[in-house]
Order: C-alpha cells, then sequence, then structure tokens
C-alpha cells in the first residue's frame, strides 16, 4: 500500500545558539532542537500549527512563514501562488534559541522547492541574513555546526566548522519571554576603548578555541563586555552563573542570543552543572526548564515530493 504525502516539500530546520559570549551577532551553533515546515501550493492560504510553542503566531498570511514563502517567489520573478502550510516546532518562541532564523530559513528552503530551486544555498544565506540582519543564527540553522561570518549590509563571508569533539550544551530556559528588540534596546551606541579591545581579542580566541578544538580557553573566550552586562538586569542570576559556574563542570557559559536563555558548554553528562543552574534561577525568583542538546551537525533537511523536470 502505498501512502501519498499531503505536502509537496517538508523541511526540518535545527535551533541555533548565538553569540556563545564574544562572537556578538558572528558566531552561531545549531542545536538538536527542530522545527518542522510543511509547505504546498493551495487554492487558498491555509497555515496550521502543531505542538506547544507556537501559541500567538499568526494563522493569516501576514504568519513569518508564509510571508518568507512569498519573498522567495517573488525574488525569482516568478508568479507567486497560495500555500498550505503546517508548521510544527519543538523551539521555545523568543527564548534566544533562533526560532525566527528557523522560521526564515526553513520558509525560505522549502518555498526555492516549490519555485523550482530557483537559488542556490548561498543564495538562501545571502537571503536570510537580510532578514534577520546579522548571519549567526540563520547561517548555523541552514548549514549545521558552527558557524562564524561577518555581514557588511552586501555580502555573507563566512567558514562552517563541526564542533568541538563530544561538546554538549546545557541550556536553562527560563519560564519567561524576552524581545530581540528589548534585549538590544539596553545596549550602549558607544564603546570604550578597552571594551573594544576586549572584545576583539576573546571574539578572536574563541573563533580559534571553536577551529581547533582546544575547549581549554573557552570560559575565557566566551566573556564579554558588548551585550551580557547590558542584559543581566533582564535576567536575574546570570551574573552569578557567568561568573561561578566553571566550578561546577562548564567549559564556557554565556547567554544565548538575546536571552533569556542561557546555555553552559560541557563535554559530559553533567547533571552537577544542570542543578547548579537551575537553583541559581530559582533562588532569583526564576523558574526554568533545563536540557543538555547535542549540536546539530547537519543542518536543514528537505524532503520533496515535487518533480520539478
Amino acid at each position: 500500500m502505498i501512502i501519498m504525502e499531503k505536502f509537496d516539500v517538508i523541511v526540518r530546520v535545527p535551533g541555533s545558539t548565538a553569540n556563545l559570549g564574544s562572537g556578538f551577532d558572528c558566531i552561531g551553533m545549531a542545536l538538536q532542537l527542530y522545527t518542522t515546515i510543511r509547505m504546498k501550493k493551495a487554492h487558498d492560504p491555509i497555515i496550521k500549527l502543531k505542538g506547544n510553542n507556537l501559541e500567538g503566531i499568526s494563522t493569516n498570511p501576514d504568519n513569518l512563514v508564509y510571508k518568507v514563502a512569498q519573498l522567495i517567489f517573488n525574488k525569482a520573478n516568478i508568479e507567486c501562488p497560495n500555500f498550505e502550510i503546517e508548521i510544527e516546532s519543538e523551539i521555545p518562541l523568543t527564548r534566544g534559541l533562533g526560532s525566527s532564523a528557523a522560521a526564515i530559513v526553513g520558509a525560505m528552503a522549502a518555498a526555492n522547492v516549490l519555485a523550482g530551486n530557483p537559488f542556490k544555498t548561498s543564495e538562501l544565506y545571502q537571503f536570510a541574513t537580510e532578514l534577520e540582519g546579522h548571519p549567526d543564527n540563520v547561517g548555523s540553522s541552514l548549514l549545521g555546526g558552527i558557524v562564524i561570518g561577518t555581514w557588511d549590509q552586501s555580502k555573507v563571508s563566512y567558514i562552517r566548522v563541526l564542533p568541538p569533539k563530544d561538546i554538549k550544551a546545557v541550556v536553562a530556559i527560563p519560564n519567561f519571554e524576552l524581545s530581540t528588540k528589548l534585549a538590544r534596546d539596553v545596549l550602549p551606541n558607544f564603546y570604550s576603548m578597552r571594551d573594544t579591545v576586549h572584545a576583539i581579542s576573546h571574539s578572536a580566541l574563541l573563533a580559534s578555541a571553536l577551529v581547533s578544538g582546544d575547549t581549554s580557553v573557552l570560559y575565557e573566550a566566551m566573556k564579554d563586555r558588548i551585550h551580557q552586562p547590558y542584559r543581566t538586569n533582564l535576567i536575574p542570576g546570570m551574573d552569578i552563573l557567568l561568573e561561578n559556574s566553571q566550578q561546577y563542570g562548564a567549559l564556557g557559559i554565556a547567554l544565548s542570543g538575546a536571552g533569556p536563555t542561557i546555555i553552559a558548554l560541557t563535554n559530559k553528562e553533567n547533571k552537577r552543572l544542570e542543578d547548579y543552574m537551575h537553583t541559581v534561577l530559582l533562588e532569583h525568583g526564576v523558574s526554568s526548564s533545563i536540557t543538555t542538546l547535542k549540536p546539530d551537525v547537519d543542518g536543514i533537511t528537505i524532503q520533496s515530493f515535487v518533480n520539478n523536470l
């Protein structure tokens, strides 16, 4: 018995953690936490949501996934059809785990298939960065692994590397949302020479550690003066975790993206570290869920049921 797939394309996109401390807006790592988008051309716009992580997401054509799918057809100068879309996600919204980047990348890849694949992966990366404004989350979700990239408002330049051997992420996800806009609004417009030098040296050390696999310097390399000090008041207990988690087995620790999630890197299962992160946040009035995630090294995966020949 042959079971026909209802949708023409199914994409699965990993979430991501961005910055890793000092790699502000330029370093991202994909995580084994996924958004799945199913899509086909349709007579009328239809958007269906599955799961518990999509509360408040629009089911009208102003939905981000729907709008991005339209964008791909428009960029290809192809008449845009209506779409039926089903979205399912393990990635919590506005927690600093790349939910919007996964939606953008997944929508672009799915629509690209329906449009006959007019764009290469590198072009999709470019489009996604234009929408996000920085290449870290979208790059790691698209390509998997760790992406170190720059964006000069016209071109993405990047390298992709595999995560250091046995690396894992202990992820503390507070039970409150934090908008990226709010987290960016608290940042200053100007920095001192001392903080600028600190940022350059630590991001260089971080990139080198990730490329070489030398995790012994991660705790120092992930220290930051560009964004984390200004966001500590938004996440009670974060400053203590950043200061003391090495004593509990963290190789490095940082705010994940714009937060409020906090991510600690380790090379082993570490319940002591999990318990410590949970306890500190709870002592500061923040309930959280704690999980350990492996990096995703595959990036986006696409199942196509369309014959574009």
